[in-house]
């Protein structure tokens, strides 16, 4: 290890050991990391002594005192420099009430420090010290872990949990990112500790949600959360979509697996997030818009449009950001039927300027959301449904060239016809500034400022509203 430890920071570190005489070590995910040759800019410290001192010791010699915090109630401190960020904290013990997750923490030995990490994998250590620099130790097996690609637990699963339940998030969401899988006896210390979750606090699940999301696969953990029964806990929506039902011979296709499908197929073309989360949400109404019809078999009439209203009660309960992000998914969710439709309605220009204007500028995730959404095994249904988003890409492409919808702003301002009728803010001014919208996005008149004028002045007469003299 001492030839990959390069940086700077590192013969700083293995100085600060000598100067002080104590023993400190690399812990954690970053030692992990190293072996699995993935980028960390999280770097661990764990010192058998003080933290604080050490840190303190440290921010000297690199001439940054003033990017030193101290979080004496914890006990550790963190040290921000040349784009790493460094925790320090002392070797430590920890014991658990039944009632709560927050440990009694008491100043402990390196195998006490060792055995109280969460799994094999991030309880390796490298020696900071100048005697055996680079050396690393491996107490708990996480090294043959590693390369066996599994999740396993320093002590007892049961207790592992038990101690801190948000482990179970955290067990899936490695064995997401990581392409791991959970060992047997971890699996089912998740299954027996699952309702241990409910004293976490929702943020800090949302979190680790969040992170399996932004997984290269997240349909790994999604499967991890639903057969542990945590998925249950956490996110009875989606829970719900799993499941066929069969009436007359006729069934539908499992929602949830689809579901799962969508969001593996829009994480490999976008690291969006919130593009993500549509891909989740696009079909999150389906339970509850779910019908069979007699000669037509299952259907889940506006469940775009019920999923949206949705949206705003599932991004409460999980603290996730209510304005803007959220609109953002509410709009995918709401639109992710309409381009296919466009085609199997024979597509007009009106339609598409409609869409533009109502996608705006996410339009083109729209689009990449629609062509996830594609998972059917008929390879010619897949092939007919692909040929109908191109020829609404093209038009899409063609009407925004010609129009502009998609930066649309109405030529005439509501300002502009108060002051040409003498008009306050009524719905008079609603109403025309909605039909000079209309009458652009239908194609009755290009989007300029002089036709919208003279539409305007035509459309007020209609309501005998008429220009004021000067």
């Amino acid at each position: 290890m001492r030839k990959i430890l390069t940086h700077n920071i590192f013969s700083v570190l293995s100085k600060v050991v000598d100067e002080l005489q104590v023993e400190a070590f690399l812990v954690g995910g970053f030692v992990r990391d190293l072996i699995l040759e993935r980028p960390s800019k999280d770097i661990d410290i764990m010192v058998l002594g003080s933290g604080i001192d050490f840190a303190k010791r440290v921010a000297d010699h690199i001439g940054k005192p003033e990017g030193l915090k101290v979080f004496a109630n914890f006990g550790t401190a963190m040290l921000h420099y040349d784009g790493l960020e460094i925790e320090f904290v002392g070797a430590r013990k920890e014991s658990y009430r039944r009632d709560s997750r927050k440990p009694i923490v008491e100043d402990g030995t390196f195998e006490d420090d060792i055995f109280r990490r969460d799994f094999t994998i991030n309880a390796l250590t490298i020696s900071l010290s100048s005697k055996n620099f680079g050396e690393l130790s491996d107490l708990t097996g996480g090294t043959e872990d590693i390369k066996n690609k599994i999740i396993k637990t320093p002590l007892s699963p049961a207790q592992t949990f038990s101690d801190d339940p948000l482990r179970m998030m955290r067990a899936v969401r490695f064995a997401t990112q990581l392409g791991f899988l959970l060992h047997d006896d971890v699996y089912n210390g998740i299954m027996q500790n699952k309702e241990r979750i409910e004293i976490i606090s929702i943020e800090r699940i949302t979190d680790e949600l969040n992170k399996i999301i932004m997984s290269p696969k997240p349909s790994i953990g999604f499967e991890y959360l639903f057969n542990t029964g945590l998925l249950a806990i956490i996110f009875p929506e989606m829970q719900k979509l799993q499941g066929v039902d069969v009436v007359k011979g006729k069934g539908h296709k499992d929602n949830f697996y689809h579901t799962l499908k969508v969001l593996d197929n829009i994480a490999l073309h976008s690291d969006n997030l919130w593009l993500r989360w549509a891909a989740l949400l696009h079909d999150i109404a389906k339970p509850a818009t779910k019908r069979f019809v007699e000669h037509e078999g299952w259907t889940f009439h506006s469940h775009e449009f019920i999923g949206e209203k949705m949206i705003p009660g599932i991004f409460k309960k999980l603290k996730l950001p209510l304005q803007e992000h959220m609109k953002y998914v509410q709009k995918l969710v709401r639109l992710h039927l309409r381009p296919i439709a466009l085609v199997e309605s024979n597509i007009t220009d009106s339609a598409v300027r409609r869409l533009l204007f109502e996608a705006g500028e996410t339009i083109d995730d729209l689009m990449l959301l629609c062509e996830a959404d594609i998972t059917s095994k008929n390879e010619l249904k897949v092939k007919k449904y692909i040929n109908n988003l191109n020829i609404v890409k093209r038009k899409l492409v063609e009407i925004e060239e010609k129009d502009k919808v998609r930066e649309f702003q109405p030529p005439v301002s509501g300002e502009e016809i108060m002051s040409i009728f003498a008009l306050n803010p009524s719905r008079e001014v609603g109403l025309i500034k909605n039909a000079i919208k209309n009458a652009i996005l239908d194609g009755e008149i290009p989007n300029n400022y002089e036709q919208a004028l003279g539409f305007m002045i035509n459309f007020a007469k209609s309501l005998n509203i008429y220009p004021q003299k000067k």
